[in-house]
């Protein structure tokens, strides 16, 4: 199957090619396009989210949002230090949370914090650690 995506100008390699860049300096400035498609697609939808009113604020207030990849690194399919983005849901935003590269937060004490954050009374979540990532509030 070819994922090329057809919409992206500048783009003319199969995208899961582009993630095994292996430091290739031309595939990683392709792929940078699709990656800067894929955020500018993001912030629309963001956007909309806020901008959809509702009785308790706007809809992105009262959504929480997780975007990211489960891949570190795609080009070696690590899957360790996950890049992870939360929007919305009421949760402090504006930073950047880094944990130990060798020895990774589980991804799944988030989920633990998101069912909590939802009024759920749960204190594991698959493989989880903990009920909450350090420093995400």
């Amino acid at each position: 199957m070819n994922a090329v995506p057809s919409n992206i100008e500048g783009v003319e390699t199969d995208w899961h090619y582009l993630s095994h860049h292996g430091k290739d300096t031309e595939k990683i400035d392709e792929l940078a396009l699709v990656e800067k498609a894929k955020f500018r697609c993001f912030n629309e939808f963001l956007n909309k989210l806020k901008s959809a009113k509702e009785t308790s604020g706007d809809l992105l207030e009262n959504t929480a949002i997780l975007f990211g990849s489960n891949l570190g690194n795609a080009s070696s399919h690590n899957w360790r230090n996950l890049p992870i983005l939360v929007a919305g849901g009421g949760y402090k935003h504006g930073s950047h949370i880094a944990h130990d590269e060798k020895n990774n937060t589980e991804f799944a004490n988030l989920f633990v914090q998101f069912g909590q954050g939802l009024g759920l009374e749960i204190d594991k979540f698959g493989s989880s650690t903990s009920s909450s990532i350090k420093g995400f509030s």
